[in-house]
């Protein structure tokens, strides 16, 4: 089957990075969500490429494959959650928080990443929405640049609560950037469960074309609140199934970032819950359509 399963660093943080790389590999996981945060991969310190290059190395040794992913809570702004957005009032604000995803941009070429996720943030009550979209779509330029010059798609999650909180929000955002080649989609599979009008598996057969990253773990509608898989909502049977049929050659990374107190007990019931799920499938569900590789047209 087309699907390859990892596993987010955002739900391990009470582990050191190479501990928590160890017990994926060791999983079977075949790669890994690595959230750019002072625990784990600081994008603010010192000797970043140097870190970089080691981490690198590591990956490489315990043959993971690595998405780099940006919604650390703190990295940017030790007193507001996610802070500043792309869509801040002040310019100060958006052009640090495009700085960190041209950084992010660039760790992931340097890690062999096959995206960097990212999303719009939360609008403040003082900017339009109209303005708020502008402001997302000027954000972004410069990261898409880097993007371009590096190789690496960039893959903006529709985040509830936020500007961009849908599939439609994404698609208005390629409308406005000119259907940019480099911007994807990450697909969030709770999100879906949680707030878009088609079931999880119809997403994933909408969103086919521009998955550039995938997401996973239960929830229930109307609640976001990420669930240890089996806890929610979620026809997982049906997901798996859609989403092997897009042929996407991305990671589906499990996403439990308020669980790092269990983070290696999940990791692993997680694995098990997914290989399980995967082996009753049917063969004759999988029609890859290449679908990683489809242009965003």
């Amino acid at each position: 089957m087309s699907i390859r399963l990892g596993y987010g660093t955002n739900g391990l943080t009470d582990l050191r990075l190479d501990d928590a790389l160890g017990i994926l590999a060791e999983l079977g996981y075949d790669g890994v969500g690595l959230t750019l945060d002072h625990m784990h991969l600081d994008p603010l310190g010192p000797h970043l490429a140097a870190r970089v290059a080691r981490i690198a190395g590591r990956l490489d040794a315990l043959g993971l494959s690595v998405t780099v992913e940006t919604g650390a809570r703190y990295v940017l702004d030790p007193r507001r959650k996610h802070a500043p957005t792309l869509i801040e009032p002040e310019p100060e604000g958006r052009a640090a928080r495009t700085e960190f995803l041209v950084t992010a941009v660039r760790v992931a070429a340097d890690l062999g990443a096959h995206a960097v996720h990212c999303f719009s943030g939360v609008r403040s009550v003082v900017t339009s929405e109209d303005t708020a979209w502008d402001l997302l779509g000027d954000s972004l330029g410069p990261v898409l640049d880097a993007a371009e010059r590096a190789g690496v798609p960039l893959a903006i999650e529709p985040e509830p609560g936020h500007l961009l909180d849908s599939l439609a929000g994404f698609h208005r955002l390629r409308a406005q950037l000119g259907h940019h080649p480099l911007l994807g989609l990450t697909l969030d599979i709770g999100h879906c469960q949680c707030l878009e009008p088609l079931p999880p598996a119809d997403c994933v057969s909408a969103a086919a074309p521009w998955l550039r990253h995938v997401q996973i773990e239960d929830m229930r509608r109307g609640v976001h609140e990420h669930l240890p898989l089996g806890e929610g909502e979620i026809d997982f049977p049906a997901v798996l199934a859609a989403l092997d049929a897009t042929g996407y050659q991305g990671l589906t990374v499990v996403e439990l970032p308020r669980h790092s107190h269990a983070g290696p007990r999940l990791a692993r019931s997680s694995m098990e819950f997914l290989r399980a799920q995967l082996t009753a499938l049917p063969r004759a569900a999988s029609s890859p359509t290449a679908a990683f590789a489809a242009p965003s047209a």
